[in-house]
């Protein structure tokens, strides 16, 4: 039997959701009908426009209470997650690991690349003070991080994983729009590519609107996105590392 979990608002299992979005509308009565019966298209029902306020001319936000009827079953959902099944070591377990299956310095190297000015992502990894009480990984002892900044060309970001014989490359992508992550991240894979390099390193993704698999389509070897830590990258990456020397 299905385990059907739907949207929960006053009571269980009523479907009541929130919506916000911006339509190329005036506010006024007639932008918000025209949200009420944009809402009800959707596919939602019982839609009530509580929010309306003008954005610029010709554009308004508007936010939405509505009723969805359909649900998911539960019992069928499969996570995006990077670490699967066995989690992430904590940072002494990370460090433990290396000792015993590498046995050298990992070297990491990450940038926020292409125009994107936001260092929040990349600094929360790899600065030694992390972010939430994680440690970042500059703070590993058996970890050497190379954190680049912000607003670093592809090109540059890996010419300096060259030079330093770098282990894996952290790209991070904050902002979104008009899917700018998804040409950059497309565009960091075609040239290691290109220089047939992509087997060299351990590439990974980061951003707060980044999917694991999202990123794994982009030929990344994982994405990690919102509620990410330092532990769960460095996890990932050494577990990449030994799983690609046992099998060359």
């Amino acid at each position: 039997m299905a385990n059907i979990v739907r949207p929960y608002g006053d009571t269980l299992d009523d479907g009541k959701v929130q919506l916000s979005f911006t339509l190329p509308v005036p506010d006024g009565p007639r932008g918000r009908e025209a949200a009420r019966l944009a809402v009800l298209g959707w596919g939602f029902r019982e839609c009530e426009v509580v929010h309306s306020a003008e954005v610029s001319d010709g554009f308004s936000f508007y936010v939405a209470y509505a009723v969805a009827d359909r649900g998911v079953d539960y019992d069928s959902v499969v996570a995006d997650e990077a670490q699967g099944e066995e989690g992430s070591m904590g940072m002494d377990e990370v460090n433990d690991y290396i000792r015993a299956h590498i046995g050298r310095k990992v070297v990491v190297v990450g940038a926020c690349t292409g125009f994107d000015a936001h260092t929040v992502g990349i600094d929360a990894i790899m600065n030694m003070k992390g972010y939430n009480h994680h440690f970042g990984l500059e703070r590993y002892p058996m970890l050497e991080a190379h954190n680049l900044g912000a607003q670093v060309p592809n090109e540059k970001l890996i010419e300096y994983a060259e030079r330093v014989n770098a282990d894996a490359i952290l790209v991070s992508q904050v902002v979104t729009q008009k899917d700018i992550h998804v040409q950059n991240m497309t565009q960091f894979i075609e040239l290691l590519e290109a220089k047939g390099e992509r087997g060299r390193f351990v590439c990974v993704a980061g951003g707060p609107r980044l999917s694991n698999k999202l990123a794994v389509e982009l030929g990344f070897d994982s994405g990690f996105g919102r509620g990410s830590y330092a532990d769960d990258v460095a996890t990932f990456i050494v577990r990449k590392i030994v799983e690609k020397a046992e099998a060359s």
